[in-house]
């Protein structure tokens, strides 16, 4: 017998230092973990949402105690009855001789080890339950559908909320018992309950009793889990082509599985027996034919079924089967309701009949006025250069569209708010004093009619009606300071708050008139207090910043704004919810208010299609100024919540919008008062909602699959459409064409709307197919409209009309000219209007930007297309102009001559001398050879209006910039004019 293998001691002084490094990792951690959650409370505490704090915490806690117990308490409870029912004596064998050495190891520490194996199972199994808590939530406050599954009879909230909890039960209980099974197994043979090496009875009596009745008790939950996976049959993807359960589920796989309820039952029954028999031949026996019966009910009919009796004739065995994955598909998404709207018989694509489009397109009051030419994807770079005002300020990298009525009449809004840019701080302003208590926030509201640039010396900017500091215009900002927004982030926290009679040391605009500032001191209703020196501490822990114990700057007066992007504010407000990529400010009661849309989804909705979240919320511009999605599995969506967030105060509002969705009632049980009633939401409000673009994306992903309704054209998918890739993005990777939002009357309307429209293309071709819109006005929010296009004509879709733009003859030569050394052409979105009922009008803007480091783009040309007419020309009038004949644009267009306003308001000041209109030399005289004079002069034009251009990039002149691209366009049309023997043409308006 070979001797116990000893443990060598440590001396005293290891002992301490391994003590005392491991009470300092301990306390260093829970210093840590403490701080962060106090920290987390005292927001939640701000933002009065601590109903929220408190259940999350009070539930992750309970399902963390109740799993780790339960886990580790049963699992040391089996191993310390098989260490129990160990047997006196041991056959003296080799076996059991090695095994001693451990056996005598483990005896002195038999508790610490027991204790040991227990807490690290409940950890795991803790961890692990209270990640599931909105799933225990969910089940504990379900609320009925009011539906019906078809196949089981039972209400869809059986599906939604309570089957995933009972799966997480069923889950847990098969972890117990295998681990105790693992260590019993493990137990008995360290202790020589199970022999098997030793001649004679491999197992003890007692072993032989606790694992039979391990082994029944796990063949009884699989029981049960077959029993549960016949509910598992509305998530099925056998169908392939749709969800939920199909023919051979139901006909081959549903029996099965009940078939083997009974077989494992059986078999369960055998192995309790055998606490009596005790002997495993029954059990193992039992054992065998359920594993023959999984095999071959379970697995192989099924698939004899599918293979010989539904593939030869499947459209026809699954057609009731379809018909369900349509209606539930629909439902989930929220798309039961969809309006279709047929195209005009007579419409044939680019045969259309241009005389009927006229008369139509000068009837047209509502659409072609409102025709956007600005691209709120393209303009940031020209807000920033001409209402940045000072380098702390910046614009989101994405604008927003919104619409305001002023003086009775509504437009479309390009708009973006002056916020804090902590980034664009100089290296001598990049101190924590001026980045967390000087520079502590954004200032102003910038809006620009949609449908309007302004003409002369600052041709091709946006007609900004409200802008500068103060904020000046038609739209009334009274509290115009931004304290929480999308470019600030939640690193940027700032301290604010001084003593009365303090002095400001806020940064808060340029004085007017001079190179002053104006300071200001925050007086809003948001931020924690940290006038506490244990507050400071806190703090000082949280962010490792000595300067909260240090700075004077940190007095008793002061607060400290944190989580300041209004989309983390909302989601850790209500973690429940997934919060649409895009905020949008609106101007709400004279303050800047940011509107967000918030979703309630599950991924257990029977017989719908289940996604990848983000995947299928993707786009060209995902990741650009909007926030992509987390990428979870889903099949259930409802845009069930408005959110706000003040710009000044943080308040976060949480409205409820959707009040028939189920899951949000179910939250709202969970987080009383949380949501606030739809009733609370002021008109004002309600006036600036938005049809959400994730949503919309989803849903328009959907109709392209499910617009179908008859069963065997889906299970053919010949009528299958497709999401168009963007035209406008020079990349290899096709990526999504976004949703666009407009103002325009739908079709068999007469009033303008505010929607979100999309083209649809045929699969796998770019011929357009059908187009869709929804409304976000509050008379008819939500409602979809899906304009169909006679599936036998050609009409062009997306792609084919950016084709037919670039290689116009007139738009490819300037396009030639614009991208060149020192520019650049950028072409901005590409809008679909439907036109009456038999055409669709693509106008799309055409921008061009310099290629220096302070440049920004200028639109330039409007392209237009109707039947596959190009029209190219300055302005949206003359573009129409040229597709439908003198005079349609002036007729159809308002009175702001197409898109473009004069320029009757005083641009703003540029901030260096803007340098003096050069216009182009008169063209000779013709010699009678030809235009190669008034060639050569144009030549030599374009050379040096590129030369002013460069320069005034080099010195970053914004308006010099301006005046050298117009002297560039007024060179081109001398030089076209020259190369086809005609004079230099006048100045253009727009």
């Amino acid at each position: 017998m070979r001797p116990p293998v000893s443990v060598p001691a440590l001396s005293r002084r290891a002992k301490v230092v391994i003590g005392s490094i491991a009470v300092l990792l301990v306390l260093f951690t829970a210093i840590g973990t403490l701080t962060n959650v106090y920290v987390d409370y005292l927001w939640f505490d701000e933002t009065g949402y601590t109903e929220v704090f408190w259940t999350e915490l009070q539930t992750r806690a309970l399902l963390f105690a109740v799993a780790g117990v339960a886990t580790g308490g049963l699992t040391a409870l089996a191993i310390y009855l098989a260490y129990r029912f160990r047997p006196a004596f041991r056959p003296m064998s080799l076996e059991q001789q090695n095994l001693e050495r451990y056996r005598q190891s483990l005896e002195p520490r038999r508790t610490l080890v027991l204790s040991a194996v227990a807490g690290v199972v409940g950890l795991f199994a803790g961890f692990t339950a209270q990640g599931s808590w909105q799933t225990w939530l969910t089940f504990r406050n379900s609320v009925p559908f009011g539906d019906t599954d078809p196949q089981f009879g039972v209400d869809l909230s059986f599906f939604v909320f309570e089957y995933p909890f009972y799966r997480l039960l069923l889950s847990f209980g098969f972890a117990i018992v295998l681990l105790s099974l693992i260590g019993s197994l493990l137990t008995h043979y360290v202790f020589g309950g199970l022999r098997l090496q030793t001649p004679g009875q491999k197992l003890t009596g007692a072993a032989m009793v606790q694992l039979s009745v391990l082994l029944g008790l796990f063949v009884a939950l699989k029981a049960l889990a077959y029993w549960f996976d016949r509910y598992e049959l509305v998530y099925s993807d056998r169908g392939e082509l749709f969800s939920g359960a199909s023919y051979t589920d139901v006909n081959a796989l549903l029996p099965a599985k009940t078939i083997l309820v009974f077989a494992a039952a059986f078999c369960a029954v055998a192995f309790f027996a055998n606490v009596v028999v005790r002997n495993f031949r029954l059990p193992a026996a039992a054992l065998v034919l359920l594993l023959l019966s999984s095999l071959v009910i379970g697995v192989a009919y099924p698939a004899i079924v599918q293979q010989f009796v539904v593939r030869p004739s499947a459209n026809e065995r699954e057609a009731d089967y379809i018909e369900r994955a349509i209606a539930s598909t629909r439902d989930a998404y929220g798309l039961t309701e969809v309006e279709y709207t047929d195209f005009a018989e007579e419409a044939t694509g680019d045969d259309v009949d241009t005389d009927a489009a006229l008369a139509q397109l000068r009837a047209d009051d509502a659409t072609i006025p409102n025709a956007r030419l600005l691209d709120p994807n393209v303009l940031a770079g020209t807000f920033t250069a001409r209402q940045q005002i000072r380098n702390v300020y910046g614009f989101p990298e994405k604008l927003d569209i919104d619409r305001y009525t002023i003086n009775g009449e509504t437009r479309d809004y390009v708009v973006a708010v002056r916020e804090l840019d902590s980034d664009s701080l100089s290296e001598n302003q990049d101190t924590w004093i001026n980045r967390h208590t000087v520079y502590t926030h954004g200032n102003g509201f910038v809006a620009a009619p949609a449908n309007q640039v302004v003409t002369g010396a600052e041709g091709g900017e946006p007609n900004f009606t409200s802008r500068d500091l103060p904020t000046t215009g038609d739209i009334d900002v009274e509290q115009s300071r931004i304290y929480y927004g999308e470019l600030i982030g939640n690193d940027n926290y700032s301290v604010v708050g001084a003593p009365e009679g303090g002095d400001a040391r806020e940064f808060d605009r340029p004085e007017d008139g001079s190179d002053g500032e104006v300071n200001n001191t925050y007086d809003g209703e948001g931020g924690v207090a940290i006038g506490s020196f244990f507050r400071q501490l806190t703090f000082a822990i949280y962010y490792r910043e000595r300067n909260f114990l240090l700075s004077g700057a940190v007095n008793d007066a002061s607060k400290v704004l944190y989580v300041r992007d209004p989309r983390e504010r909302v989601e850790k407000a209500a973690p429940f919810l997934e919060v649409d990529g895009d905020p949008y400010p609106a101007v709400i009661g004279g303050r800047v208010t940011w509107i967000l849309d918030g979703y309630t989804t599950s991924d257990a909705y029977p017989y719908s299609e289940r996604m990848e979240l983000g995947e299928a919320a993707a786009d060209a511009l995902t990741g650009q100024g909007t926030s992509a999605l987390p990428n979870e599995q889903f099949n259930y969506i409802r845009n069930s919540v408005k959110a706000t967030v003040d710009a000044y105060t943080g308040e976060v509002v949480l409205y409820e919008w959707d009040e028939n969705d189920p899951v949000l009632q179910a939250y709202q049980a969970a987080f009383p008062g949380t949501v606030q009633p739809k009733g609370d939401m002021s008109q004002e409000l309600i006036d600036h909602v938005r049809y959400p673009e994730d949503l919309f994306k989803l849903q328009r992903d959907i109709l392209t699959r499910y617009h179908v309704s008859n069963p065997s054209d889906f299970y053919s998918q010949n009528d299958r459409w497709a999401v168009p890739s963007d035209p406008t993005q020079d990349t290899q990777t096709e990526e999504a064409q976004p949703p666009y939002y407009i103002l325009a009357a739908r079709p068999n309307e007469e009033d303008a709307t505010f929607q979100l429209t999309s083209a649809l293309n045929a699969f796998r071709r770019q011929n357009l197919s059908a187009f869709i819109s929804a409304s976000s006005d509050p008379e008819t929010y939500g409602q979809i409209q899906v304009l169909r296009l006679p599936g036998n004509t050609p009409f062009r879709g997306p792609q084919q009309v950016q084709q037919s733009f670039n290689t116009d003859d007139e738009v490819a030569q300037d396009l030639t000219l614009f991208n060149s050394r020192d520019s650049r052409a950028v072409f901005g979105n590409l809008l679909t209007l439907p036109i009456g009922g038999n055409g669709l009008l693509y106008v799309q803007p055409l921008y061009v930007q310099g290629t220096g480091e302070n440049s920004f783009p200028l639109l330039r040309k409007v392209l237009v297309n109707y039947g596959g007419r190009v029209g190219y020309a300055d302005t949206l009038s003359e573009a129409l102009d040229l597709v439908f004949g003198a005079g349609a644009g002036a007729t159809a267009t308002d009175s702001d001559d197409a898109g473009t306003t004069p320029d009757t308001e005083e641009p703003t000041p540029p901030t260096t001398e803007p340098t003096p209109p050069t216009e182009p030399t008169p063209p000779p005289a013709d010699d009678g050879s030809g235009s190669a004079p008034a060639l050569d002069q144009a030549v030599q034009d374009l050379d040096a209006a590129l030369q002013r251009l460069e320069d005034a990039q080099r010195n970053g002149d914004f308006a010099a910039q301006g005046q050298a691209l117009e002297d560039l366009q007024r060179a081109a049309e001398a030089y076209e004019a020259a190369k086809g023997g005609a004079a230099a043409p006048a100045e253009p308006t727009g």
